[in-house]
Parts: C-alpha cells; structure tokens; sequence
C-alpha cells in the first residue's frame, strides 16, 4: 500500500482533509473555540485553543480540563479532536502548543525539555483558574502520548490539578534514557550528543534530530514507524507545525531528568490510564500505573493500537473520560 502523502503534495494533502483551516477535524456546530494566549512561568507565550458549548452557562463556574498533544504533535491534532468531544459534553477544555513549538513562542525551535513542557500544564491551569467561568476546584489534565507523562508530572507538584487522564501514555525520560539500555551504550550516545553540543555552538543553530513519522512507508517499514507515519505524514493527521522532529541535544535533560519519580504523591487524587490492547507503549501506562497510589484504572480499549487513540473518535472511551472527570472534579 502506498504512502497517501506519495500521491498528493502538501498543499493538495491539507485541501483534502476534513479540515476547518489547519485542523484535522471539523469543529461541532454546538461547540466554540477561542483562540486564546498567555505566558508561562520562564516568560514562553503560549498558543492555545479554548473550548466550550455554545449553550453553556458562563455567568457560572464550571469544571475544566487541559489536554496536551503528542510528543511532537499540536493542538489542532488530537487534543483538538479531545476537546471538540468533551465540549459537547459540558466542559471548558483547553489545548496548547508546547513551548518552542507550534504556535507558540521560544527560540530557539523544536527544543523538548521536561521541565518547560511540564510548566505549560502549569500555566494553562494558571490561565484556566483565572477565568471567572471556572471552578478553581475542578480543573483536570489529559496527557496524550508523551503528554501523558508531562501532565503527570505536573500533577506531582501542582495540587491544583484534581484529575488526571493519559492516554497511549509513553514516560519520555524512560523512553530517551532506555531503562534496557546498556550503560556502555548509553554512555556512547551520551557522548555522541556531547559532540553535537560543540558542531550547534559552532554552526549557530541546533540539529534536528531524525523524524518521528516515517515518510514514504511501504508494507516492509517496521510496525511502529509506519503506524506514526500513517498519521502525521498522510492527510489523516499531516499539520505543518507537527514535525516530529526535537534537537538532538534536547535528549540530554529527558536523561537526567525522570519525569516521573514522585508520582505517588499524586494520591489520593485519582489517575485514569487509557491504553489500546495492541499498543506498543502498554508498558509505559502498566509501569506507571503499579507505582502509582490508588485511586487509579487502567483502562483498556479492545483492537486499539497506540495512534488510534489520536483521533480514531469511534475507539477513543469519551463516555469513560467523562465519567471520570465528572466524579472526581
């Protein structure tokens, strides 16, 4: 089977999606989305997307919930079809592009970094808390992908986080450091990255490390490639902001960092793990779900792999999601 971006080039590919403007979707006719902007704690302006039905009540408080993308990914991706979905169902959702990528601010581009990435989920309960249509009481977090891992993060030391949800969850630190990686190899690439550090000083400007999607897949591309590139690299998923692609150098702070080392002190609030039954990335939600202190569910969805949780609106458990978040915010 040929590579759909094979047949179509950019301009034609975006044309052809079920899109309004840049986004991968069509926003429901009862919902609102207002493109919205604030800065984080280090000064990064953030470029976000705020959601709610048409009919709600914002003379009074509700309860809100910000979601994260992929790692890689941007807003008017999945957490824009997240949003598109809870909004119907009565909830203030906000999506956001990470710092330095997307939409929103930073230089230099296409930096990753733990703590900046866990610190937007901190500044959109910031900018969310602030709104007079929000309980301060009731905001949660959804973490997709790699955002699973941030939002958890976040919710370590941000008690203002009631809730949280990930989903296709991967724990980047874990991930980049490789906890089946030898300490001989992870030392060689550890040096090859420190290398790197002296041609991005010299040359004035940082190298961008390999793409996530693989482009132009055929049925021989590995199982995991091909399934990321069937969605950011055809018009199911292409966003020319989504390019997969960090600096080489941004794996040193995931190395050094763990992301994830004090999610026990997130109880007694609740986690919701969702994972598909075929994902390559059901370790990362098992693994963080045994260390993690009750209340928590792992919740399993039949036939699903990793990106079909993206944006697949017949698969992805919105009724779970909402009954998790209308009990525990």
């Amino acid at each position: 089977m040929k590579n759909l971006w094979q047949v179509t080039d950019r301009k034609e590919g975006r044309k052809n999606m079920a899109t309004d403007g840049n986004y991968i979707f069509i926003l429901d006719k009862k919902v609102s989305r207002e493109h919205v902007s604030f800065k984080n704690r280090f000064g990064i302006r953030l470029s976000a997307d705020l959601y709610y039905d048409k009919k709600l009540d914002l003379s009074k408080e509700h309860a809100a919930i910000v979601i994260g993308s992929p790692y890689g990914g941007v807003k008017e991706q999945g957490p824009g079809i997240y949003a598109n979905e809870l909004a119907k169902r009565g909830f203030i959702i906000l999506t956001f592009d990470p710092s330095f990528n997307g939409y929103s601010g930073g230089e230099i581009r296409h930096i990753s970094s733990p703590d900046l990435f866990v610190e937007d989920f901190s500044a959109c309960v910031d900018f969310l808390g602030t709104r007079s249509f929000v309980d301060r009481n009731k905001i949660g977090a959804i973490g997709i992908c790699g955002s699973g891992g941030f939002a958890l993060s976040a919710a370590q030391v941000d008690r203002r986080i009631k809730a949280v949800a990930t989903v296709s969850m991967y724990d980047i630190s874990t991930a980049q450091r490789g906890s089946e990686m030898l300490e001989e190899e992870r030392n060689s690439r550890l040096d090859d990255m420190a290398e790197q550090r002296y041609i991005d000083f010299e040359q004035g400007y940082q190298t961008l490390g390999p793409r996530g999607a693989a482009i132009g897949f055929t049925d021989e591309t590995d199982p995991i490639s091909k399934e990321f590139g069937e969605f950011y690299s055809t018009p199911r998923g292409y966003h020319p902001n989504a390019t997969t692609q960090f600096s080489i150098t941004s794996s040193f702070s995931f190395m050094n960092f763990p992301l994830l080392s004090y999610i026990k002190s997130i109880s007694p609030r609740p986690i919701l793990f969702i994972m598909g039954s075929k994902a390559h990335s059901c370790a990362f939600s098992e693994t963080a779900y045994d260390l993690a202190n009750e209340p928590k569910e792992l919740f399993v969805v039949a036939e699903a792999n990793h990106v079909d949780l993206y944006d697949k609106v017949e698969m992805i458990p919105f009724g779970k999601l909402v009954s998790f978040f209308t009990n525990y915010l």
